[in-house]
C-alpha cells in the first residue's frame, strides 16, 4: 500500500509555510517589516532558535531580507521581478506607456470581475476604505496623495480577486510604475477636471464590486483605463507637436 508514516513537522518549517502563505497571498507585502524577534516568536508560539532557523530559510529562498539594526523585511524584489534590460527598453520607448496601460486594461478587468463575484465582505470593506480616503484626498487637493491612493484602491482590487498568480504579476507591473518607469503618475492627477473624472472613475468600480456585479466591475475597470489611456495618448501627441514647434521656433531665430 502506498502509504507513508507521518512525520512530525518541525516548529522552523511550520513557521516557513506561514510566512509563506501570507507573503504568497498578498497580506505581506514587499519592503513591509516583520515584528521584533522576540515579539514574533510570542505570536507564533514558538521558540527563539525555531524562529531564527525560519527567517534564515526565508532569506536563502530570497523571500526575506535582513537589515543591520533594521530588522527583518518583505525583500523588495518580490515587486520588482522585470529583468533590468527588459526594464531599459520599456523606459527607452514612449509606445510602452499605452501597451502598459492596455495590458493593465485586461487583466484590471479580469480581477474587478472576479473580485464582484469572488470577494469577501471583508475584501469589500477594505475597497471601500481606500475609496474614503481618496475621498479626502481629492477634497484635499492632493495630488500626490491621490497618486499614492490610486495604486493602492487598485491593489485591493486585485487582493480580493483572489487570484495569487495574478496579484503578483500586477504587483511586478506596479512597482514598475512606482519606480517611473512608465510615467510619474502624478502627472495624471495636475488638472481639477481630470481630477473629477477619475475620482468618478474610481466610484463607479467600487459601486459596482460593492454591488456584486461582475459585469458592471469588468467595464467599469475598462473605462477607466481607456480614459487613463487616450489621455497619455493625448499628452505624447501634445509634447511631439510641443517638440516641432521649439525646433522651428529655434531655426527661426537663429536666423536672425
Amino acid at each position: 500500500m502506498p502509504f507513508q508514516p507521518i512525520q512530525p513537522e518541525k516548529r522552523a518549517d511550520a513557521v516557513v509555510r506561514q510566512i509563506e502563505r501570507l507573503i504568497l497571498r498578498g497580506i505581506l507585502r514587499p519592503g513591509e517589516t516583520l515584528p521584533p524577534e522576540r515579539e514574533l516568536a510570542e505570536r507564533l508560539e514558538v521558540s527563539r532558535p525555531s524562529l531564527r532557523d525560519a527567517l534564515s530559510q526565508l532569506q536563502d529562498r530570497g523571500l526575506l531580507d535582513a537589515r543591520a539594526g533594521s530588522g527583518v523585511y518583505v525583500s523588495d524584489q518580490l515587486g520588482m521581478q522585470v529583468a533590468p534590460a527588459l526594464v531599459a527598453l520599456l523606459q527607452r520607448h514612449e509606445e510602452a506607456v499605452l501597451d502598459y496601460l492596455s495590458f493593465r486594461r485586461d487583466l484590471e478587468g479580469q480581477a474587478a470581475e472576479r473580485a464582484a463575484r469572488n470577494g469577501s465582505d471583508t475584501d469589500l470593506r477594505l475597497i471601500a476604505t481606500v475609496m474614503d480616503k481618496m475621498r479626502r484626498a481629492h477634497e484635499a487637493a492632493d495630488p500626490a496623495q491621490e497618486a499614492r491612493l490610486d495604486a493602492d484602491f487598485h491593489m485591493a482590487v486585485l487582493e480580493a480577486s483572489h487570484n495569487t498568480v495574478l496579484l503578483h504579476m500586477m504587483r511586478a507591473m506596479f512597482g514598475l510604475l512606482r519606480e517611473g518607469v512608465f510615467w510619474n503618475r502624478q502627472v495624471i492627477f495636475a488638472t481639477a477636471t481630470t481630477r473629477d473624472a477619475l475620482l468618478a472613475q474610481h466610484e463607479a468600480i467600487a459601486a459596482a464590486i460593492a454591488a456584486r456585479a461582475p459585469a458592471a466591475a469588468r467595464k467599469a475597470v475598462e473605462d477607466h483605463l481607456d480614459y487613463v489611456r487616450a489621455a497619455h495618448a493625448a499628452k505624447l501627441d501634445a509634447d511631439r507637436r510641443e517638440e516641432v514647434s521649439r525646433a522651428r521656433l529655434l531655426r527661426e531665430e537663429e536666423r536672425d
